[in-house]
């Protein structure tokens, strides 16, 4: 493809994902500075690559670029002191309550829920931020993170009880 044509191609098709690229970056990140150089270099990165683009709307392909240049820059980093690991002891509570949904706009403010979206190991925070910010199907989650379809929605529910469970605690100690 000549490079005005691909340039103009590639204007009117990841333009206008970019809001949602950016989202995506600083959930990631969890810094707007970071997010802003991530999405910069995903989009140069999605520029150089864009004849391997197949068609459609572009916002998968575009979020696995974002994610995919996250990774690198998380690697380059090598330590993320931010994130706490996942312990099942810890985090699973094993008994029923009503659905996450439910309780955050039940007991949720904001601020804590943020907070909380946050604290989530990266691979729960970004399929949530993938599908409940960015509307996206589980199968194009799949897609943007070559990840098999059944994880994704694992790391979804996990993230969903997760999420829920810290709201609570935060909620419950607000109110004491």
């Amino acid at each position: 493809m000549e490079q005005p044509a691909k340039l103009e191609s590639f204007e009117q098709t990841m333009m206008p994902h970019l809001n949602a690229a950016f989202n995506l970056a600083r959930w990631l990140t969890r810094n707007p500075q970071d997010a802003e150089d991530i999405v910069q270099e995903a989009y140069l990165r999605a520029y150089r690559f864009f004849d391997s683009f197949k068609g459609g709307d572009g916002k998968g392909w575009l979020l696995a670029v974002v994610r995919n240049t996250f990774l690198t820059w998380a690697k380059r980093k090598s330590t993320d002191n931010r994130t706490v690991p996942f312990d099942e002891a810890v985090h699973d509570r094993g008994h029923a309550e009503p659905s996450a949904e439910t309780r955050l706009v039940r007991d949720a403010d904001v601020g804590s829920l943020r907070e909380c979206v946050q604290a989530l190991h990266s691979e729960y925070r970004e399929v949530l931020v993938m599908r409940e910010l960015e509307d996206m199907s589980y199968r194009e989650i799949a897609e943007a993170t070559a990840t098999p379809l059944g994880t994704v929605m694992s790391r979804l529910s996990r993230a969903r009880k997760l999420l829920a469970n810290c709201v609570q605690t935060r909620v419950q100690g607000a109110s004491k």
